[in-house]
């Protein structure tokens, strides 16, 4: 029995905390790094549409996008989206695409129906919806 003891004291001695190796807090970093290298914070429309739909942008990513943080899981973005959109169709139909891809946003049962990419994002290209497109020509 006298065995059996000190064998079970000598092990918890083996594994105690010594005093050159202490218990110190973990650097956990709760921030994600945000890319925003690929946006053009540059406006320069010709029209004054344009204009406005990129001050727009700019003030959306500077005071909500940015300190909201990367919420958004398709590539590109909602913004990026309305631009996109915008520069290849016009206004009006821009900003319907927007609003469609904008209530896809939050619909978390129809994520399948998406090509996953490298960085985890869902692939939605504006070119996708596009009127002009042939395989949506009404014939």
């Amino acid at each position: 029995m006298k065995f059996v003891f000190l064998s079970l004291a000598f092990s918890f001695s083996l594994f105690g905390q010594t005093d050159w190796l202490r218990w110190q807090k973990a650097e956990i970093k709760y921030s994600e790094k945000i890319d925003t290298a690929e946006r053009n914070y540059s406006i320069n429309g010709s029209n004054p549409f344009e204009f406005l739909l990129k001050a727009s942008a700019v003030t959306y990513w500077f005071f909500i996008s940015d300190v909201d943080g990367d919420n958004c899981p398709f590539d590109p973005s909602c913004s990026s989206f309305l631009l996109e959109s915008v520069k290849a169709s016009n206004l009006v139909e821009g900003t319907l695409m927007f609003a469609d891809r904008f209530t896809r946003d939050f619909n978390v049962f129809n994520r399948s129906n998406y090509r996953v990419t490298k960085n985890r994002r869902l692939a939605d290209p504006p070119e996708k919806y596009l009127l002009t497109n042939a395989s949506t020509k009404v014939k």
